[in-house]
């Protein structure tokens, strides 16, 4: 990608993570290893995605969509959890 190389994105994604903190819990996974595979996934995707698509807004409209259905998931997930009382309120 021209102006976001993918050491920034991994920056940016600990960035973020530090403002609200993946509970990795006891899971046998190195969590430096898992945040550069989904970025390299990320990154490549977006080479393939940018020559299919070349327009910027309807690529950018994909990832936007993209991002609310994880966070939707991400939400009922936490609801499923917390009705299960796995995770503290």
């Amino acid at each position: 990608m021209d102006m976001l190389s993918r050491e920034s994105l991994l920056c940016l994604v600990e960035d973020v993570e530090a403002e609200d903190p993946i509970d990795y819990a006891d899971l046998p996974f190195d969590e430096q290893n898992l945040r550069e595979l989904i970025v390299d996934s990320l990154l490549e995707r977006e080479l393939v995605f940018r020559a299919e698509e070349p327009d910027e807004a309807k690529r950018m409209m994909v990832y936007l969509a993209a991002t609310a259905r994880l966070a939707l998931e991400n939400m009922v997930l936490h609801a499923r959890l917390l009705r299960a009382g796995l995770e503290e309120a």
